[in-house]
């Protein structure tokens, strides 16, 4: 600063009222000592007589200690309120500094703006582009106050602050602002620097700053930020509409003044593209959002539908699958805002004001699903190239989120409706139990799971009552889950105790998971396998890996089954074991997966209370009561599937059963046969003594000749009449071909000729060979 330019303030009489560092250390003098003196005086004495302030040009002043000192004047008024002159700013500078010193001209051809700034913030010296910026040559700044030549605004008055704090505490300073400059119509962000300036004495003698112009990295900034953001913002659900939703509350009102997402129905439903139509593309509007309260820019409607014309930015996004920039006075822009202001008259003047737009495609796993438009009709300035570049980043990462909400609807969509083809639509006939189920999929994004249940009629007019749960979500789920039901029915057709039916499944799923095949969950499933047994009012009852089933009694109790859960299905070597309960009629027994009772937040045993105290309250109807324990069991939003079977159980009186115990003589078949006959006759069902007396004599004959005693012929009137013959041998019978010059083998050949259907079971003491035949019409 040793060259650094002199400043004097005079009055209107040329008295001089500022003096400034430079010009001390130019002249010698001290400010106390030249201010009010007249300026006059400090000149060696060949001034030009009479001028009043002198004129700019060279001059020659005189020091302190009485040597002359040549400068180069430079003089500026100073103009009062109303616009007279009421003084001036003379600058003294040694001749041909500026022009020859290195310094110098690095300063002044800085690309960054400097200036240079006394202790009372008056402007000492500048450069080109600080000019520049400014908009005012560097002869009407210097000697003038900072405030007195910018605009009075918040950034300029914050600026003055700045100075005057580093020129009182010499401390420097560093901020960033973004604000306009007189020059520029767009904001600018600007790193600017302010550092004290000291003399050899180390006294503050003014205040430098630099201010660069960081726009572009500002920008970039902001542009990661809003990525930043993006990556969580969007795509919290799998949901289409609120993914469309998150990237408006995006977009507005920190990139857009309005913006909206429009959606083709097929992305919305499970159907797949279609081709792009040659006219106009008809999109649904699912979201759209303003700054101003209401959306009043919003020609369409959310949930409506609007036909784009081909020309439009939206139709033209579309169709080049890039984002389209458009701005008033373009010819294609003007047309459509014409037209959809003519579409939406309470719009129109809101859409008048729409100066720029950005129509940018959701493209994801190349397919375009959906455009997001972008609107500034408040913000000065229109949209730039690189808005656009943001934009499309934005927009691609909701398209990949809108994608997997549509994938993830279709996978949901298509197990949903893999399951209910597997699920029994109507409960076959029978009469051992009366029963109601619910069903609830998971709304989480997991998927749908593998849970089921079954009834299944048995021999005897016995029920088989089931439910499991696969492990795992999804479609490989449902179809393993398929695959169980269908073995568990074909197994249950053998009539196996539920015991042995688990191990047979439980060898199916180890075999199946064996096969490292994809489709198969991990470790299969668990499963509940009960049969309750209308005659003997007995129910049995094994598990794998499965809750306990739930039993609620006439008088009111309700209690949990104490079976033994034994392992889930898929792990194998372990027994099974079957519990058996007597239960009175009217009991009713609650089966259901552990969606029903287990939660991460969840206590399974305070769960399961609350399970037994809403099976004991108050139902009109075994349909009722399942809701009621959906209500009352189930959280606010389920994490897992939900399946919930609820039996009452009936009971078959000794008037509907009879039982002979038969003697191991072939001639007691005929006694057999008339005993039938008489219990047909006392339950008026005398017409179908022919077909049951030939059912009888071939069963009970089968039973002395190849079985073992004791022999037991029992008749059961259900739906069905039902005769049985047990015997203590374990052989089962089986159809065969006779020929034609064999005395026998064609009894169980006409049993199944005559009767509905026939089969055997194995029992704990033997086997029982059956046979149903249908009850005449009434």
């Amino acid at each position: 600063m040793e060259d650094a330019t002199a400043a004097v303030v005079v009055d209107a009489r040329g008295t001089v009222t500022g003096w400034s560092e430079g010009a001390r250390r130019l002249t010698g003098h001290r400010a106390e000592e030249a201010v009010g003196r007249a300026v006059r005086e400090l000149f060696a004495g060949d001034e030009p007589p009479g001028a009043t302030p002198p004129p700019s040009g060279p001059a020659v002043l005189r020091h302190r200690e009485g040597h002359r000192v040549p400068v180069r004047l430079t003089v500026r008024p100073l103009l009062g309120a109303e616009g007279a002159p009421s003084g001036h700013v003379i600058t003294a500078e040694p001749p041909g500094t500026p022009d020859t010193s290195l310094a110098a001209r690095a300063f002044q051809q800085a690309s960054m703006a400097m200036s240079v700034f006394d202790t009372e913030q008056r402007y000492l010296r500048l450069n080109d582009v600080a000019c520049e910026l400014m908009d005012q040559p560097q002869t009407d700044l210097v000697g003038r106050s900072y405030l007195d030549t910018v605009e009075d605004v918040a950034y300029t008055r914050g600026l003055d602050r700045q100075l005057r704090r580093v020129a009182e505490t010499g401390e420097p300073l560093h901020y960033e602002i973004f604000t306009r400059t007189p020059d520029r119509i767009r904001p600018h962000a600007w790193n600017v620097e302010i550092w004290p300036v000291r003399d050899t004495s180390g006294e503050v003698a003014g205040t430098a700053v630099a201010a660069f112009d960081s726009t572009e990295q500002h920008q970039a900034r902001r542009r990661l930020a809003l990525l930043n953001e993006a990556a969580t913002a969007i795509g919290t659900t799998l949901d289409v509409v609120r993914t469309a939703e998150e990237l408006v509350e995006l977009l507005v009102p920190a990139f857009a003044d309005f913006a909206a997402v429009d959606l083709p129905d097929w992305v919305l439903g499970a159907d797949e593209p279609p081709p792009l139509p040659d006219a106009g593309i008809v999109l649904r509007r699912v979201a759209h959002g303003s700054a101003a309260g209401g959306t009043p820019e919003a020609a369409v409607h959310l949930g409506q539908t609007d036909v784009y014309p081909p020309f439009s930015p939206p139709a033209r996004a579309l169709r080049e699958g890039r984002a389209v920039l458009a701005r008033a006075g373009e010819h294609d822009f003007d047309r459509w805002m014409g037209e959809r202001g003519a579409h939406a008259p309470d719009s129109r003047t809101r859409l008048a004001g729409i100066h720029s737009l950005l129509a940018v495609p959701l493209r994801a796993r190349g397919t375009t699903l959906g455009v997001a438009v972008a609107v500034r009709n408040l913000h000065p300035y229109g949209y730039a190239v690189d808005d656009a570049v943001l934009v499309e980043e934005l927009a691609g990462r909701a398209a990949v989120c809108v994608d997997n909400a549509r994938r993830f609807a279709r996978e949901r969509t298509t197990a949903l409706a893999l399951q209910h083809s597997l699920l029994p639509r109507g409960l076959p006939g029978q009469a051992a139990v009366e029963v109601a189920h619910r069903y609830l999929p998971s709304g989480s994004a997991a998927g749908i799971g593998g849970d089921w249940f079954d009834v299944i009629p048995l021999a005897g007019s016995r029920v088989a009552l089931v439910v499991g749960d696969v492990v795992g979500h999804g479609i490989p789920s449902t179809a393993t889950m398929g695959r169980l039901c269908t073995a568990v029915r074909t197994l249950a057709d053998v009539d196996l105790p539920p015991d042995e039916l688990l191990t047979h499944l439980d060898d199916l799923v180890t075999h199946l998971a064996s096969g490292d095949r994809d489709d198969v969950a991990e470790l299969g499933a668990t499963c509940l396998y009960a049969v309750y047994d209308p005659v003997s009012r007995r129910l049995t009852a094994a598990a794998a890996g499965h809750p306990a089933p739930a039993v609620l009694l006439p008088d009111g109790t309700c209690r949990l089954v104490p079976v033994n859960a034994g392992p889930p299905l898929g792990v194998g070597g372990l027994p099974f074991e079957a519990t058996e309960l007597q239960l009175p009629e009217g009991s009713v027994v609650a089966l259901y997966t552990d969606g029903l009772v287990e939660d991460r937040d969840r206590d399974i045993d305070r769960a399961t209370d609350e399970l037994c105290r809403a099976l004991a309250g108050p139902a009109e109807s075994l349909d009722s009561l399942c809701d009621g324990v959906l209500k009352h069991v189930l959280p606010e939003e389920p994490g897992d599937d939900v399946a919930l079977l609820l039996a009452r159980t009936r009971a078959l009186g000794a008037d509907r059963v009879a039982t002979r115990d038969v003697p191991p003589d072939p001639e007691e078949v005929a006694a057999a046969r008339q005993w039938a006959t008489d219990m047909l006759t006392a339950w008026g069902l005398d017409e179908t003594a022919f077909v049951t007396e030939l059912v009888v004599s071939e069963l009970v004959t089968n039973a002395i000749r190849y079985g073992a005693p004791p022999i037991r012929l029992r008749l059961i009137r259900d739906r069905t009449l039902i005769c049985e013959v047990a015997d203590a041998s374990s052989t089962s019978p089986h159809l065969r071909r006779a020929h034609a010059y064999d005395e026998g083998g064609r009894g169980l050949l006409l049993v199944a000729q005559l009767t509905q259907r026939w089969g055997s079971r194995q029992t704990g003491e033997g086997k029982t060979i059956w046979a149903e035949q249908p009850l005449p019409k009434r």
